[in-house]
């Protein structure tokens, strides 16, 4: 009698092989390859992204986060920190309740536009804070957003206001910019912190460098804060940027502001016959794009 090895698992099958160090590349691909389909398969054309500090509430959830905050039981110094740091969310609320309000204007005014496909649909990291406030914007006007989250050390669960069909889940950081960046016609940057300077910069260097395919509108919201963060003119003055670098972004300090330098932008660059630039035609990469 004959004894035969029990067949070795396809490599395909093989989920050892497959998380292993040899096996990057192909999960690399998979994380281009899957959403790649998924965004056909939902008709998604391109997207208006909005990033910004995970750690924004609401005005009303911030109001009572401040109030519990005298009801505990801690040392002065602690209470005393405790009561900044509250009352500094409830400060900021207004920007988790603007970027609802832009993301809602933009949905309402992207739902009408007569297309095959899905055009300019909101897109965040898929977390709290700002993401979860264009994510619920989109959602009160009736449309579709995405939500692009990442595996991290501190867990970040998806907020529920993502289109369910089109939440989804990275591992490497490149994949999911490149998911940020590739699909966007727009860029709207609330105060953040590390993670949205890292984003903002990564764009307009893109920008400056002529790396783009595209003309992507890169609005600042909020400029109370970021001219406290960013000396924008001191680059120009330093020589390390040119003025015309400036003209990259635009500064918005409301909801209209910005909606306004959106809607008349998309409106110029990607659905009327205004003639494009030198850079803004579309490469030959993009004829395969969803």
């Amino acid at each position: 009698m004959t004894d035969f090895l029990k067949s070795a698992p396809l490599a395909y099958e093989n989920e050892a092989f497959f998380r292993s160090p040899d096996g990057r590349i192909l999960r690399m691909l998979a994380e281009y390859q899957e959403p790649l389909a998924r965004f056909r398969r939902e008709q998604i054309q391109d997207t208006v992204v909005f990033f910004g500090s995970a750690r924004f509430q609401g005005r009303k959830i911030a109001a009572e986060t401040l109030a519990a905050v005298g009801e505990k039981n801690t040392s002065p110094k602690q209470l005393e920190q405790d009561l900044k740091r509250a009352q500094a969310n409830v400060d900021m609320a207004r920007y988790y309740e603007d970027a609802r309000k832009l993301a809602y204007m933009l949905t309402k005014w992207s739902i009408t536009i007569p297309a095959r496909r899905h055009r300019f649909v909101v897109t965040t990291g898929g977390g709290p804070g700002i993401m979860e406030a264009a994510n619920l914007g989109a959602h009160e006007a009736g449309g579709k957003s995405i939500g692009l989250n990442i595996q991290l050390p501190f867990e970040q669960h998806p907020n529920q206001f993502i289109t369910p069909s089109l939440n989804f889940q990275f591992h490497y950081f490149f994949m999911r910019k490149f998911w940020f960046a590739y699909l966007a016609k727009g860029l709207v940057i609330f105060p953040g912190g590390f993670g949205t300077m890292d984003e903002l910069f990564e764009i307009l260097t893109l920008a400056q460098t002529e790396k783009l395919a595209k003309k992507i509108l890169v609005i600042i919201y909020g400029s109370e804060y970021w001219n406290k963060i960013i000396n924008f003119q001191a680059f120009v003055d330093a020589g390390t940027v040119s003025p015309q670098d400036l003209d990259l972004f635009k500064i918005a300090d409301n909801p209209e502001e910005a909606f306004e330098f959106l809607r008349g932008g998309l409106t110029s660059y990607h659905l009327g016959d205004t003639p494009k630039k030198k850079g803004e035609v579309l490469p030959e990469i993009a004829k395969t794009r969803p």
